[in-house]
């Protein structure tokens, strides 16, 4: 127990010299020293405050370069797709006129092959009839030459005229112009812009030869020329009667096709997606089908339904 206090005060006598120590006033020369590091901290700090301000200052004006050099880009983007859409554009126009002017002439195309194949045709009849002919002839003369030579005159008596002049040809045997030569001269009228003359030459050719293959062609020729001058009306009449008297003309469709753009041009629109989508059905993968289905996306309007399998 003795030793116990013994411990106790000998504690209360060192805490109270180390306390003592703590509390005495310090010596000027460690005050001073100790004012000297605070006052180089606080100039580092602010130094480092001014080379932190700027370093963002730097950061900022490099920022705002950054984008404005970007709004810049984004101006020149806008501007050049602006320029892409105008050419775009400018494309799709001329390649629209294109494919126009180069359906007609594949039209012109197909309708010379058309004639020349009939001329073709015509020319092995001609000479099938002329072997004929020439047959018969070597029959004759074989015929003849058995029952003797200069037994008949060469020449029959009206071969010639009175007082030995030949005969003139009499207006009914002159060869009239053939169906070919009609067909092509209209189709070249019309094809050069000579629609009167074109319009005139079709009609005769119909007219004139109304079971030849070419009247339809003949037919829907007279609804484009009429189409070309912007009666609409007078178009829509040549092209229904293709339709109606040439069902099996190879013009049918195009007839229908050309039929529903003349009403489109006269305001008709429901009559023209009518007949628009009649190519579409009666004439699946066709290239007046392809041109249908277009003119129907063009004015907003949905295809022809598909029949159900």
């Amino acid at each position: 127990m003795r030793t116990r206090w013994i411990a106790l005060v000998f504690a209360a006598i060192l805490s109270g010299a180390l306390g003592g120590a703590l509390l005495a006033p310090q010596p000027a020369g460690a005050v001073s020293k100790e004012m000297i590091e605070l006052q180089q901290q606080v100039s580092q700090i602010l130094q480092g405050q001014q080379d932190l301000r700027s370093t963002v200052d730097g950061n900022n004006a490099a920022l705002r370069t950054l984008v404005q050099q970007s709004l810049d880009s984004v101006n020149r983007l806008n501007s050049e797709m602006g320029a892409v859409q105008k050419s775009v554009q400018e494309v799709q126009a001329n390649t629209g006129s294109r494919i126009d002017t180069m359906t007609q002439q594949t039209q012109g195309l197909s309708d010379n092959l058309q004639d020349v194949q009939a001329r073709v045709a015509k020319l092995s009849q001609q000479l099938n009839d002329m072997q004929g002919l020439l047959q018969s002839i070597d029959a004759k003369v074989s015929g003849g030459s058995t029952t003797g030579a200069g037994s008949t005159a060469l020449n029959p008596p009206e071969a010639s005229a009175p007082g030995g002049a030949a005969a003139p040809p009499s207006p009914a045997a002159l060869p009239p112009i053939s169906a070919a030569t009609l067909y092509n001269n209209a189709l070249r009228d019309q094809s050069t812009g000579r629609y009167d003359l074109a319009r005139q030459e079709f009609s005769d050719y119909i007219r004139n030869f109304p079971t030849n293959d070419l009247a339809g062609n003949a037919q829907f020729y007279l609804g484009e020329i009429a189409y070309a001058q912007n009666d609409f009306k007078g178009a829509i009449a040549a092209y229904e009667t293709v339709l109606a008297n040439y069902p099996k003309s190879f013009k049918v469709a195009a007839s229908l096709l050309k039929k529903a753009s003349a009403e489109l041009e006269l305001g008709s629109k429901a009559t023209a997606i009518r007949d628009l989508r009649e190519v579409e059905r009666r004439f699946p993968g066709s290239d007046e089908a392809r041109r249908a289905q277009s003119k129907l996306r063009e004015i907003g309007a949905s295809p022809a339904a598909r029949p159900s399998r």
